[in-house]
């Protein structure tokens, strides 16, 4: 099981490569052969993983809370709360990132690239993706067991691949809400450890 340091190790080698292939040339080119993959089963499959982050964002920390205080569980509580603020701070840093960054969504730059869902003017970074990936992370964090990391990570894979099938994102922009997903859940762990000297 991944420890927090290399989780934060995984993070920082997501974040170079995120850096170094900042080229538009590969990132549209993988976005043109998931995207073209086109079916209407495949189109509602993929909306619904997209369409469910926020009520798995939400759920997740509100069960583990819940659970926590009708059992007395003090452990429950704080994972919930991290798992909560984690979450938060993803959300934070993907939503200031758009806002100082202006990154074209791809269907507005590209007219090969048809847009299947609803989504506000900004591309980078893909906020769903931060949100499934803070989720996942914090559950491994949470319950480390292959039962758990397995499934979590599958539904955020399933969701960050989704984001550029339904041609909303680049995989830049996936690849960065990996990083701000999986980072802000790391930074919340380490610093809980380092106050409470765990």
């Amino acid at each position: 099981m991944l420890s927090g340091k290399r989780y934060l190790a995984l993070s920082c080698f997501l974040l170079l490569c995120s850096c170094i292939s900042f080229s538009q040339n590969p990132d549209i080119n993988l976005l043109r052969r998931i995207h073209a993959d086109s079916s209407v089963i495949g189109d509602k499959a993929f909306k619904f993983f997209s369409r469910s982050v926020t009520p798995v964002s939400i759920g997740t920390p509100v069960s583990m809370l819940f659970a926590g205080f009708s059992n007395d569980n003090a452990n429950d509580i704080r994972r919930g709360c991290k798992t909560a603020v984690s979450i938060m701070l993803a959300g934070a840093v993907g939503s200031s990132l758009k806002l100082l960054i202006h990154r074209q969504r791809p269907f507005k730059k590209y007219d090969f690239i048809h847009a299947k869902d609803k989504v506000g003017p900004y591309s980078f970074p893909s906020n769903h993706t931060a949100f499934a990936f803070a989720t996942a992370t914090s559950l491994s964090l949470s319950f480390p067991k292959w039962y758990v990391v397995g499934p979590a990570y599958l539904f955020a894979g399933l969701v960050a691949y989704s984001r550029m099938y339904l041609g909303v994102h680049f995989p830049l922009d996936v690849l960065g809400g990996m990083v701000i997903g999986i980072g802000s859940s790391v930074l919340v762990w380490e610093a809980d450890r380092l106050l409470n000297k765990n």
